[in-house]
């Protein structure tokens, strides 16, 4: 949904003819989402987009998935999952986490530049958690640093090039969908209403488009196949980072979380109002430093919520979030509270709040509305005992 923009050389007139300096035309390729019936980008190549010289099998990262069985609150730590990061990448180097049909949840900590890469199965928004990096794409250059989320359209040629001096952090939402700004924060022409807690000022798009030089590229696509996802090296004959130009409303985008606007009222708010982005069957949500309740008897930390309709996965990046202290959340943990289980403020927390005026807490929220599996990573990094720790003892009665 982003607003129209122009970067670089384009005609005056679309389908018409562009020509380069030596005469030749210039190749015109539409990207649109649904088909030719919503916002599209059209882009202008010095090369045929589609002109490849070889095609093999991308063999995946371990992307199955076990279920939520028996039933229970987890609590993931992710920065256990680092590993060599200098020579992991931000794509090849993702480890999932979670999953369901709708979307998936991955992690990598990285210091190589990733290959060429294209998911041709779902938008992606990616989290930067810390690090840098320059995201170079078909577009043009997207420079992200911590706290920046990374829109990326599906079909979007990039790669993740870090830049900084420490790891890159990445926290993948891939979908099988669009992910795009909830609808009620927008116009019925899709500009940003005033009750938005973010608008098209705070949207960062690509720089000028990149110009290189190359033959026989390789691009790895992930796709749908048999079964799934699966993945394909394409070899294209020449760089897909061609473009002299392109005008639309479809391209990569940053938004830096502390960019967004709380809202905040005299009592507890629920958690629509913290809604960042929507996709299909989920909804992304986060929770930045803010004034909080004023009633003067307000409880500032949430009430205990069952989630009758989704599974609610949180990722807790910067600050100290008060609802959970005492329960072995930190900075890099995830909670995983699944629908069939009510959950909320760690025992004592609800007392503690009374008279807060501040919390300065950050964490990135998934809700999906269709149950959440175990991925690899998460199997990896697991805390056994957080689903007990509103008892205060282990199954089985041991303290």
């Amino acid at each position: 949904m982003p607003y129209y923009r122009v970067a670089g050389e384009i005609p005056p007139k679309r389908h018409t003819q562009f020509r380069r300096p030596d005469g030749a035309l210039y190749h015109e390729e539409l990207m649109g989402a649904e088909g030719f019936s919503s916002d599209s980008a059209l882009l202008y190549h010095r090369n045929v987009p589609s002109a490849i010289v070889d095609s093999r099998a991308w063999d995946l990262p371990d992307l199955s998935t076990t279920p939520n069985h028996p039933l229970r609150p987890r609590h993931l730590k992710l920065h256990e999952l680092a590993g060599d990061w200098r020579s992991a990448d931000a794509v090849t180097g993702r480890r999932l986490v979670l999953g369901n049909g709708d979307v998936r949840i991955s992690y990598a900590v990285a210091g190589a530049p990733s290959p060429l890469y294209r998911n041709a199965i779902g938008d992606e928004c990616v989290y930067v958690e810390g690090g840098a990096a320059t995201v170079e794409t078909v577009f043009g250059a997207i420079e992200a640093a911590t706290g920046d989320y990374v829109l990326i359209p599906r079909g979007t040629t990039h790669r993740w090039v870090p830049t900084g001096s420490g790891p890159l952090r990445a926290y993948a939402i891939e979908a099988n969908s669009h992910i795009t700004p909830p609808k009620r924060y927008l116009s019925s022409r899709g500009q940003f209403l005033e009750h938005s807690p973010y608008c098209e000022r705070d949207l960062r798009a690509p720089g000028p488009p990149p110009s290189v030089e190359a033959t026989d590229v390789e691009v790895y696509v992930k796709h749908r196949g048999a079964g799934g996802v699966v993945g394909s090296v394409l070899v294209h004959a020449e760089h897909p980072f061609d473009v002299v130009g392109w005008d639309g409303s479809l391209y990569p985008y940053a938004f830096n979380l502390a960019d967004f606007e709380p809202i905040t009222g005299r009592v507890h708010q629920p958690p629509p109002v913290h809604q960042v982005f929507e996709g299909e069957n989920f909804v992304v949500c986060n929770f930045v430093p803010r004034k909080v309740d004023y009633h003067p008897l307000a409880v500032p930390v949430p009430y205990y919520h069952s989630n009758v309709d989704s599974d609610e996965v949180m990722f807790y990046v910067a600050g100290d979030y008060e609802a959970r202290k005492g329960s072995g959340i930190g900075l890099g943990s995830i909670s995983v509270h699944p629908g069939g289980h009510a959950h909320g403020p760690q025992p004592g927390a609800a007392e503690a709040s009374l008279g807060a005026e501040r919390f300065d807490e950050t964490a990135v929220m998934v809700d999906t509305f269709r149950p959440l599996e175990l991925g690899e990573g998460a199997l990896a990094c697991e805390d056994p005992t957080y689903a007990w720790s509103w008892a205060g003892r282990r199954a089985g009665g041991s303290a």
